[in-house]
């Protein structure tokens, strides 16, 4: 397990994060999930950042949401570690800040990267461009799908991040999410 939040964090939780492209089905299957385990689900939080500003996001908004992003888990963690859970789920990551930091930017601050190191989760789903992309107004990549999962397996890999591949229809994403949470929590369940 991942020793995850601030430094007086009671104990170590184990964090599962769902990644990849955009429209591959992270905040449906969150939801899903979190509903099935009776876990909480961390939130984007780039999305709402996005909305607020109701412009383009530029490099200067990087910090910000990164920022934001850190503090929205840290809420989150100190309350699973309050109730008592063992394990949290979360909706993205700083590696999904690293990445589009990439990809728009051609570069991410060192401290974003460093962050994102550090607060590297247990265990990532990537979850696969093998889905229909839907247009929701903050979207904006369905050309670009390969170029994005590529270079999220990229960070993954450069981050030594421990990553299963989730595919298929939305229905069998659930399946194959829902048995591999319980095999990475197998552990916590027997022991």
């Amino acid at each position: 397990m991942a020793s995850i939040g601030g430094a007086d964090a009671a104990r170590e939780l184990t964090r599962i994060v769902l990644t990849g492209s955009e429209s591959v089905g992270k905040t449906t299957l969150g939801a899903q999930l979190a509903a099935r385990s009776g876990v909480t689900c961390v939130p984007e939080f780039v999305r709402d950042y996005a909305a607020a500003k109701g412009a383009p996001l530029d490099v200067r908004d990087q910090g910000p949401i990164a920022k934001g992003q850190m503090a929205l888990e840290d809420t989150h963690i100190a309350a699973a570690i309050a109730r008592g859970d063992s394990w949290l789920l979360q909706d993205t990551d700083l590696i999904s800040t690293v990445v589009y930091c990439q990809h728009y930017f051609g570069r991410c601050p060192e401290f974003i990267e460093q962050a994102a190191r550090a607060r590297r989760a247990t265990h990532y789903l990537l979850l696969d461009i093998d889905v229909p992309w839907i247009a929701d107004g903050v979207r904006d990549r369905e050309d670009r799908r390969d170029d994005i999962q590529a270079l999220f397996r990229e960070t993954l890999a450069r981050f030594d991040a421990p990553v299963t591949v989730v595919q298929g229809t939305w229905d069998e994403r659930l399946t194959t999410a829902a048995a591999l949470i319980d095999i990475l929590l197998a552990p916590e369940k027997h022991g």
